[in-house]
């Protein structure tokens, strides 16, 4: 869908759903999913329509996925670090009590 302006200098690699994904340090974990062939992030909890990072500032909560295990990450809010897992969130949202 996306894809970079440039040829990132740097890269470091993070796992989206175990596949190697080449990343610029201080990009969004959103930024990197947007550019996937498939890029939704999470199903809706009600119908199950596919949801994608949309506002990227934090605000719409529709780039939430699972991130090094931890669920409901804001991604858009998330800069990639090296080894980093990324999985698509298949629950409703959920907060920590």
């Amino acid at each position: 869908m996306f894809r970079k302006l440039h040829e990132p200098v740097e890269t470091v690699t993070i796992y989206v759903e175990g596949r190697p994904v080449a990343a610029e340090p201080g990009e969004s974990v959103a930024a990197v999913l947007l550019r996937q062939a498939v890029a939704w992030s999470r199903p809706t909890p009600v119908k199950g329509s596919k949801r994608a990072p949309y506002c990227m500032i934090g605000v719409c909560f529709d780039c939430l996925a699972q991130v090094d295990g931890i669920g409901s990450v804001q991604t858009c809010m998330t800069p990639v670090e090296e080894g980093m897992r990324v999985e698509r969130q298949q629950r409703k949202r959920c907060l920590p009590s």
